[in-house]
């Protein structure tokens, strides 16, 4: 197995812990573990009294049983505990896919989905959205991409990085297509339930189909990256244990004050999520702003879901624009050529010090 540089890390190692303002953050303002055991009554109490060992490899059945209520027909049996959403990508790919194999990735993506299936030696056609169209999924195009022996189809709702839902009638097709071919629907869902306008949310994949695996995070809609947990959730057992056997070559069990917090926040999302929707739809209005106010610089889709936003950038050169937008204004935008799109940046709406961040923006812009 071979991996490129993975761009998108690389770029927040160099900036994200020496820039002021973050203006690129896939993931929302997060809460402190004070705040987080607060809504609980005996949530510290239990932290501290919490043994430090190995825990269960799917997951502790507390942490499994809150994953378990994000879902109607999918209970905690059904779901296996990980290191973060990335954890999931190499696990899920990497079981499930190898030289001989067909799989189709929707692009633009998250970097690793799309490296990652490539690495395992399979056959990987991309089934692309372009700006051009309004970020629209071409059902025609992917049925054309698909083959009857395609193994795996990876698509990304709330999606990364145009900050865009699947249209429902869209994700049914979708499901139909791996149907019938008896392919695994690969369904990254790290930002359902942070949905603009909460009518738009979809049912996961893993409830539609019984070999779709939907992958989730307490990392992007709920602000805990630092928590490190993710999870699977698929109703088809012999997928679960391939990504177990995968699971036991990488982290093998999860970190138990992390599956602990976790639970609690999981069983607390409604008023984090809330918290969290009224940031982003805050900074929303100043992003719409911004984008008005510059239309012969910048112009976008704007965003339905999720903190983020992909809009075009006129300014030559992005990845040097972001580059001394960082350094001389301490703004840190994501350039779009980490995905592949270089006309692009992404936004990050989730949190504190938009305006601060878009008034330095404004000026450097006026400056340039």
């Amino acid at each position: 197995m071979r991996l490129p540089p993975f761009r998108i890390e690389r770029w927040y190692e160099r900036f994200e812990f020496t820039t002021e303002l973050m203006l690129s953050s896939s993931d929302c303002e997060t809460i402190s573990v004070g705040e987080l055991l607060a809504l609980e009554p005996d949530a510290g109490e239990r932290l501290l009294a919490l043994r430090l060992g190995y825990t269960e490899v799917p997951g502790s059945e507390e942490l499994r049983s809150a994953i378990a209520g994000l879902y109607d027909e999918t209970g905690p049996e059904a779901v296996v505990a990980l290191a973060a959403a990335e954890e999931g990508v190499f696990a899920v790919e990497t079981a499930l896919l190898g030289p001989g194999d067909h799989a189709v990735v929707e692009t633009p993506c998250y970097e690793s989905a799309l490296a990652v299936a490539r690495s395992t030696g399979a056959d990987v056609s991309t089934w692309e959205r372009r700006y051009e169209d309004g970020w629209r999924h071409d059902l025609d195009e992917l049925e054309r991409l698909l083959r009857p022996d395609t193994r795996l189809v990876y698509v990304n709702t709330p999606h990364n990085p145009t900050g865009q839902s699947m249209p429902r009638d869209v994700l049914e097709r979708v499901v139909e297509l791996c149907a019938e071919r008896g392919a695994v629907l690969f369904c990254d869902e790290v930002y359902r339930e942070l949905e603009h306008d909460p009518a738009l949310r979809l049912p996961a994949a893993c409830d539609l189909y019984e070999r779709a695996v939907s992958l989730g995070s307490v990392s992007k809609t709920y602000g805990l990256p630092g928590l490190r947990t993710g999870w699977i959730a698929c109703r088809d057992a012999a997928l679960r244990d391939a990504v177990v056997a995968a699971k036991l070559y990488t982290t093998i069990c999860s970190s138990a004050p992390s599956e602990l917090l976790a639970a609690v926040a999981l069983r607390n999302r409604a008023g984090i999520v809330e918290r969290n929707r009224t940031l982003v739809l805050r900074n929303l209005e100043l992003a719409d702003a911004f984008v008005e106010r510059h239309a012969g610089v910048v112009d976008w889709v704007p965003p339905d879901a999720s903190p983020i936003g992909f809009p075009r950038l006129r300014v030559g050169d992005t990845r040097a624009f972001c580059e001394r937008l960082a350094l001389e204004a301490g703004v840190l935008l994501l350039p779009g050529d980490v995905y592949d799109e270089p006309g692009h940046v992404r936004l990050g709406l989730g949190r504190v010090g938009a305006a601060e961040a878009f008034e330095r923006l404004r000026a450097f812009l006026a400056a340039a």
